[in-house]
């Protein structure tokens, strides 16, 4: 069996949101879409990836979110340097880390959070050799 991946998510910032994943993660910008039915959006990921993320607004307001604190997005870098410009980017960008709800991730990765309060794991297990 073959998958790919979309995770969509509503959004109060499409700028913030490209900034954090975009210009912060790392990923492109592979799709934009204006006033499609009302929604506007963005897709971000990795050309030719089985998944990418799709960030959209809409025409009935956002609320306030209140995501879980172990409600994470986990990205694996396996490559050290991969790893740590990533972190280096969000953080130069203005984006502190934060503690984890679950310490497996304290162990393992660098958690931030997202504009819309969503949190999000770099891990590379080679950062703690």
């Amino acid at each position: 069996m073959t998958l790919s991946l979309r995770i969509a998510r509503p959004t109060r910032d499409l700028a913030a949101i490209l900034d954090f994943y975009g210009q912060g993660l790392g990923l492109d910008l592979l799709f934009r879409f204006e006033d499609h039915d009302g929604f506007s959006g963005v897709m971000l990921g990795e050309p030719g990836a089985a998944y990418h993320f799709e960030f959209t607004t809409g025409p009935r307001p956002t609320h306030a979110l209140t995501p879980d604190p172990d409600d994470l997005i986990v990205f694996y870098l396996p490559d050290r340097q991969a790893w740590r410009a990533a972190v280096e980017r969000l953080t130069a960008r203005g984006h502190v880390p934060v503690a984890p709800a679950n310490p497996y991730w304290a162990e393992r990765g660098v958690t931030f959070v997202d504009p819309d309060g969503r949190r999000l794991v770099l891990e590379n297990d080679a950062w703690r050799r």
